[in-house]
């Protein structure tokens, strides 16, 4: 296989991460109960750098309900727009975006910032690759120029 086909395979790959973790999520427990955003703001509440209490309290806990919905779904569209290669470097920049927030929340733990930062590392090469140029939406409407 040429290169761009192996960039094709890390984007596809890195949608069916997110996709999974869209999958594998209890939604009840996310967008009835509220779990994940009450345990984003027990981490928060005591995280060692002010900034993340502070940003979470602003931006976060005046919307709880909404947030939730936007990690949730923000998951499944960054996994279809990688998997499907549709506007991909938004999904990718999504991606990244979505990786350092959890990266900065979880900085205390260790076992989980592997996956981020693999993750982040993958969807910077997919930018920097335009690896949107085969076995993509973007590329059969030749959308970013591919």
């Amino acid at each position: 296989m040429h290169p761009v086909h192996w960039l094709a395979v890390l984007r596809i790959g890195v949608g069916l991460w997110w996709a999974e973790s869209y999958r594998h999520k209890n939604k009840a427990a996310w967008l009835q109960r509220g779990a994940g955003i009450d345990w984003g703001k027990s981490i928060a509440e005591k995280h060692k750098w002010p900034f993340v209490k502070t940003g979470f309290e602003k931006v976060v806990a005046p919307h709880p309900k909404s947030m939730a919905y936007v990690v949730v779904f923000g998951e499944l569209a960054i996994g279809l727009g990688l998997i499907f290669g549709f506007l991909t470097p938004i999904a990718a920049a999504a991606g990244i975006l979505l990786n350092l927030v959890y990266f900065v929340l979880m900085v205390h733990d260790w076992a989980e910032q592997g996956q981020n930062l693999v993750m982040l590392l993958a969807e910077v090469v997919i930018i920097g690759t335009h690896a949107w140029q085969v076995w993509s939406i973007d590329h059969v409407l030749k959308i970013f120029g591919s």
